[in-house]
């Protein structure tokens, strides 16, 4: 999957981020790298992940993974990734990954003013 053609397409989300990829690759070759342990382990290693099994999968279009953080607070999210054929014979990537932790919704809901003792630093 070294063949990228186009620049990446980047979104971002409030609790993730979307990448879209043209590939000279043809669908076949790119499923069996992201769906394939031997071959996904090559760029997405098995530590990452929370389970190395899918989380759901539709054979030669869509493959969706639970990845964990080996750093605290160990958010967990899903990757999920699509191929589509493009008009030039290779394959449209997109990944979505998304922050799906409950330890996620309870960082995001933290208020800024918590009412909490007043901090100084000396300057």
């Amino acid at each position: 999957m070294n063949d990228v053609k186009a620049a990446v397409q980047t979104k971002v989300q409030e609790s993730g981020f979307e990448q879209r990829y043209e590939l000279d690759a043809s669908p076949e070759k790119v499923w069996r790298a992201i769906s394939i342990a031997e071959f996904r382990e090559k760029w997405l290693p098995r530590e990452a992940l929370a389970d190395p099994q899918s989380l759901s999968e539709t054979s030669g279009k869509e493959v969706r993974y639970i990845l964990r953080d080996d750093t605290p607070p160990h958010l967990e999210s899903t990757v999920t990734f699509t191929i589509t054929p493009n008009g030039s014979g290779g394959t449209s990537l997109r990944i979505v990954h998304e922050l799906t932790d409950a330890t996620f919704e309870r960082l995001t809901k933290t208020v800024a003013n918590g009412n909490g003792p007043t901090l100084l630093l000396a300057a």
